[in-house]
């Protein structure tokens, strides 16, 4: 089990929830169709990083929606606010995730090795 308390994995998975929903909201077509895989909140719950996924970005395209993210960053802040009653959120860093494509390559040598 994780080193986590439960509060705050409830909160992370919360989270996830929330920004996927704040996302859809924006008007923008660049960052309202990203999805969160994950959240990670530091000890206290002051920070958070939420990780995003790219599958279908290009470098380019990842560099301005970090961009785009950070400047709506106040209105997803906001919407989580007012969608949980809570008295603060995290600040939110934002991401991609290099897991996936970590398992890929590792899958890939694995298949070589069989070889």
């Amino acid at each position: 089990m994780s080193n986590k308390s439960i509060k705050v994995q409830r909160k992370e998975s919360i989270l996830v929830e929330l920004l996927n929903e704040a996302f859809s909201t924006l008007n923008d077509s660049r960052i309202n169709s990203l999805t969160v895989l994950e959240v990670v909140c530091s000890r206290g719950a002051s920070d958070a990083k939420v990780y995003l996924e790219k599958s279908l970005l290009t470098k380019d395209e990842q560099k301005e929606a970090l961009k785009l993210l950070r400047k709506a960053n106040g209105l997803i802040s906001k919407y989580c606010l007012e969608s949980t009653g809570w008295y603060k959120v995290p600040k939110f860093t934002y991401t991609f995730d290099e897991l996936f494509e970590k398992e890929n390559k590792m899958e890939e040598l694995f298949n070589k090795i069989k070889k």
